[in-house]
C-alpha cells in the first residue's frame, strides 16, 4: 500500500510521490531559541521523527533541514534583558534543544542551519524581490507586497479581497485579522540595541518568515517534498513563506505541507504566553522517563489535538512497561516446536501497522496492531505454543516496529551483569535461608529502579520506567 499524507494545501489525503525517486527532502520548522522547549513544542517535532522514521521503514533516504531561530523579537528581547550577546544567549538552548531531543529518541536532522549564520542568503532574495517590484522600502525596512501575490492565502484558505492596500505588519508574530504586507527586512532603531548587520540592503535583521525561506533553498532547493510544521505555523509563518519563496524563483515551493494540532491543557493550548505549559525538564524532575513522554505526544494522530494530563503520562509509562515486559519474556522461551501460527501472527500484525502508518500515519492504530499481537502471542506462550525460532521471529518483528515507534530500547544495557550478579547474591542468599541479605539486595537493587519478580521459572528482573 502506498503511503498517503494529508496536504494542508489542498485538504486532501494524498499519494505521497518524492520528487526524487527514493530520497525525500523535508524541511522541519525548528525552535526559536529563546527559552527551553515546552512539551508542545516536542508534540510537533515527535510528529516529525515519526514521519521522518516511517519514510525511512518504507525503504526512502531522507534529507532533513531543522532551522534554529537565533534571531527574532524573542531573542533580541531575551538578551537585552540579561545583557548579554545575542549569541551567548542563544546558545544555552541551542544546547538544551539538543539534549532534549536525544532524551526523547528524536533522530537528528542531516542539517540544522541557523538564522545567524545566513544573513547573506536572506539578503539575496530580498534584494531580488525588490528588482522585481513585489518588495518595497519603507523608513529603511523592506516589506513584501502582497498585492502582487495573487495566490496569497492558497495555504491558509483565506480570503485577501478585502485587504487594505498599504496596510503593514513589522511583528514576526501576528494573527489572521492582521493579514498585511509583512517585513522581510527591519531596519535598525535603537531597541535592536547592537543586533545588526550592515548589508546591500540596509542595516537591520531580517524579519523571522524570510529566514526559513533561505535556509530551506539553500540546502534543499527551489522545489522539495515536504514542509512540516505545527498548525498554528500555518498563517502567517507558512502562508508568507510559499509568497516570497515563489515570487522570487518563480517555482513551486513546497508538494506536501503537514501540519500537527496542539497539545492542550484543560482545552487551552499549552503556550508560554498561557503560562500552561511544562518542559521536558520539569516532568524529568518528577521522576517520568523521557521514552514515556514520547509515547504519549506520538500515540494520538498528529491532525487531533492531544489533551495532556499527567494520568495519560502514566498510561504511557504502563504501555512502555508492558511491551518491555513482552520482549522480556519472550527472551526466555527455549526449545519447543515451531508453530505456523506464530508466522501468520507476525504477517498480519505486519501489515495492520503497515497500514496504519501508510493512511497519514494512523498512529493509534498502529499502536492498536502491535498492542494486539502482543496479547496473542502472550497466549501462545503462556498455552506453551511458542518455541524459541518463533519467539526470535517475534522479537525481530518488534524490533522493527521499533524503528518508527523507538520505545523498546532500555537504557543502561551496560548494567546488565552487574544486576545479574547481584541477583545471583540474592538467590544464593535465599538458599541459605539468609533472608536479612536477600531482602537487603533486594531493597538495594529495588533503589537502582530494577524490581524483581520470583516465578516459578525463577527470578526475572525488569527496570523501572
Amino acid at each position: 500500500m502506498a503511503l498517503r499524507l494529508f496536504n494542508t494545501l489542498t485538504r486532501t489525503e494524498e499519494e505521497f510521490r518524492p520528487i526524487e525517486d527514493n530520497h525525500v527532502r523535508m524541511y522541519t520548522c525548528g525552535p526559536t531559541v529563546y527559552d527551553f522547549a515546552h512539551i508542545g513544542n516536542f508534540r510537533a517535532y515527535t510528529f516529525e521523527d515519526v514521519l521522518r522514521r516511517y519514510l525511512k521503514y518504507k525503504g526512502y533516504r531522507v534529507t532533513q533541514v531543522m532551522n534554529l531561530t537565533d534571531i527574532d523579537d524573542k531573542t533580541i528581547r531575551g538578551c537585552q534583558a540579561e545583557k548579554i550577546p545575542l549569541d551567548q544567549y542563544t546558545a544555552r538552548y541551542k544546547k538544551a534543544f539538543f539534549e532534549d531531543i536525544d532524551s526523547l529518541r528524536i533522530e537528528r536532522a542531516e542539517i540544522y542551519p541557523e538564522a545567524t549564520k545566513h544573513i547573506g542568503e536572506m539578503v539575496a532574495i530580498i534584494a531580488k524581490l525588490r528588482a522585481k517590484g513585489i518588495a518595497y522600502e519603507m523608513n529603511g525596512s523592506i516589506y513584501f507586497k502582497i498585492s502582487s501575490f495573487p495566490e496569497y492565502g492558497k495555504l491558509s484558505h483565506m480570503d485577501i479581497s478585502q485587504l487594505k492596500a498599504g496596510a503593514r505588519v513589522a511583528s514576526d508574530e501576528y494573527e489572521k485579522e492582521q493579514v498585511s504586507d509583512f517585513a522581510l527586512w527591519k531596519a535598525w532603531d535603537e531597541s535592536d540595541g547592537p543586533v545588526f548587520w550592515e548589508t546591500e540592503i540596509g542595516k537591520g535583521r531580517p524579519g523571522w518568515h524570510i529566514e526559513c525561506s533561505a535556509m530551506s533553498t539553500k540546502y534543499l532547493g527551489n522545489h522539495f517534498d515536504i514542509h512540516c510544521g505545527g498548525i498554528d505555523n500555518m498563517f502567517p509563518h507558512h502562508e508568507n513563506e510559499i509568497a516570497q519563496t515563489e515570487a522570487a524563483t518563480g517555482e513551486k515551493f513546497v508538494n506536501y505541507w503537514l501540519h500537527n494540532d496542539h497539545l492542550v491543557v484543560e482545552g487551552r493550548k499549552m503556550a508560554k504566553s498561557f503560562g500552561n505549559f511544562f518542559t521536558l525538564r520539569q516532568i524529568l524532575k518528577r521522576g517520568y522517563p523521557a521514552v514515556a513522554v514520547r509515547y504519549l505526544l506520538m500515540s494520538t494522530h498528529y491532525r487531533q489535538q492531544l489533551n495532556f494530563t499527567f494520568d495519560g503520562l502514566e498510561a504511557a509509562k504502563a504501555a512502555i512497561e508492558r511491551l518491555h515486559d513482552f520482549v522480556g519474556n519472550l527472551g526466555a522461551v527455549s526449545g519447543g516446536k515451531l508453530n505456523p501460527v506464530v508466522d501468520e501472527l507476525i504477517n498480519r500484525v505486519l501489515a495492520d501497522f503497515e497500514t496504519a502508518l501508510d493512511s497519514d500515519l494512523n498512529m493509534s492504530a498502529a499502536l492498536g496492531a502491535v498492542f494486539d499481537f502482543v496479547r496473542d502471542i502472550n497466549r501462545l506462550i503462556h498455552d506453551k505454543h511458542m518455541s524459541e525460532v518463533d519467539a526470535k521471529k517475534v522479537i525481530s518483528t518488534m524490533a522493527r516496529f521499533d524503528t518508527v515507534l523507538a520505545v523498546l530500547q532500555r537504557e543502561d544495557a551496560a548494567l546488565d551483569a552487574e544486576i545479574e550478579e547481584m541477583i545471583d547474591r540474592r538467590n544464593q542468599a535465599r538458599k541459605n535461608k539468609n533472608f536479612a541479605e536477600s531482602d537487603r539486595v533486594r531493597d538495594e537493587l529495588l533503589a537502582k529502579g530494577i524490581v524483581l519478580e520470583d516465578t516459578p521459572l525463577g527470578t526475572k528482573w525488569k527496570r523501572k520506567l
